[in-house]
């Protein structure tokens, strides 16, 4: 029969694993000195992105980057982490991590990988920082409009050019002709 520490700790390598399958993206955070309803309040917003933080013990998260592609990404887990499974955009999940930390400065941005690429710290300041999904859309829209909203104000300028050369010549023949 197993002991329960040794349960307890498959079932946590084992969810890491399959959080791992169903994300696109991980983010490792620290979180020493950070206060249980903080840390709450954290998981909430997360939540909101679409996203989890799992806390564990390292040799857990060790033992289950192990055998996957992230052996590189071991380095990085040292004292209190935390993981940040990402089930959507990215970006978003990013910002909240970073307004938090901004607003907690005992939560640190260690690193991740967004799906083949590895992050640092600077990286998810710049994935934060970047605009909405729609308001990039809309400055596509608006890229993709422009040449049109032109060549329609370039049409309607010759146009008007023409309508105001042909305004002159009948003036022009109006004071031409004589009156009776």
């Amino acid at each position: 029969m197993k002991k329960i520490s040794l349960i307890f700790k498959e079932t946590s390598e084992n969810r890491i694993k399959n959080n791992l399958k169903e994300s696109s993206s991980v983010i490792i955070i620290k979180h020493l000195g950070l206060s249980s309803p903080n840390l709450s309040t954290l998981r909430l917003s997360l939540k909101d992105a679409k996203a989890d933080l799992l806390v564990v013990k390292n040799n857990i998260v060790k033992r289950a980057f192990k055998n996957s592609d992230l052996a590189d990404f071991i380095k990085s887990i040292d004292g209190p982490c935390g993981l940040v499974f990402v089930k959507d955009e990215p970006i978003d999940t990013c910002r909240v991590l970073y307004d938090f930390s901004r607003a907690h400065e005992n939560l640190k941005l260690e690193g991740g990988f967004l799906r083949d690429r590895v992050l640092d710290k600077n990286d998810i300041e710049a994935l934060a920082k970047l605009p909405s999904k729609e308001a990039l859309r809309a400055q596509v829209v608006m890229t993709l409009n422009s040449p049109i909203v032109k060549l329609a104000v370039v049409l309607n300028q010759t146009l008007r050019k023409f309508v105001y050369c042909l305004e002159q010549i009948k003036q022009k023949k109006n004071t031409n002709t004589p009156r009776l």
